[in-house]
């Protein structure tokens, strides 16, 4: 290639370099600069609700559960009802930052005739059910919004029926508590009371999450 060639195509040659050069940075720069995705937080969580019914009333003893006696303890240090009996518990799953909201039909939480035929109508509902740290660096659980409601059947008269015993009537009347909570991993706590119509009955509400095993 003669001289005068090479200078009539060196313009041709430096422009496709630059242009090559032009093209690989972005390139290059996206690959060095694109941050690396974090996994995502597959941690599920078992929550366990318990329904206590303290009375002052004659009431067949049932044993509780042995991960209740501290809360059982507690009960009888600050409240002054004679026995507690277990209404039910119920076991669920959530996912870590994840909601739950159930809804079922119980027998009567109160005494006091109500029986088969006056069920109890519940619903429990947390927006979120959240691993922390708390300001001892201890590991916790957050529930915001904690929603509990019940709809109770209180007997409110008898109906009068010729040569037969009154029948009663019950009237349902709601009660519940909205809350946000925290508590130790796996350390069952009391929520709050519910006094439960005339008799004097009151629901406590006692609730524990920790981490699934898998």
């Amino acid at each position: 290639m003669t001289l005068q060639k090479l200078f009539r195509s060196l313009p041709l040659i430096v422009f496709a370099v630059c242009f090559i050069s032009l093209a690989t940075i972005p390139a290059l720069a996206q690959s060095g600069d694109k941050p690396a995705q974090a996994a995502p937080d597959e941690t599920n969580l078992d929550t366990q609700l318990y329904l206590l019914v303290g009375t002052n009333q004659e009431s067949e003893t049932t044993r509780l559960p042995a991960v209740l006696d501290p809360v059982i303890k507690q009960l009888h240090a600050t409240l002054s009802f004679k026995s507690y009996r277990l209404a039910a518990t119920l076991i669920n799953r959530v996912k870590n930052e994840g909601r739950l909201s159930l809804r079922w039909v119980g027998g009567p939480l109160a005494q006091g005739g109500a029986g088969p035929s006056t069920p109890s109508f519940s619903e429990f509902k947390v927006n979120a059910v959240k691993l922390v740290t708390d300001n001892r660096g201890q590991q916790a659980v957050r529930m915001e919004n904690f929603s509990f409601g019940a709809r109770i059947p209180i007997q409110t008269s008898s109906a009068v029926a010729s040569n037969s015993p009154g029948a009663p009537i019950f009237n349902y009347e709601s009660t519940g508590l909205n809350t946000d909570i925290s508590m130790r991993e796996g350390e069952p706590v009391v929520v709050g009371t519910l006094n439960i119509g005339p008799s004097g009955d009151a629901i406590i509400l006692v609730v524990s999450a920790k981490r699934t095993a898998q």
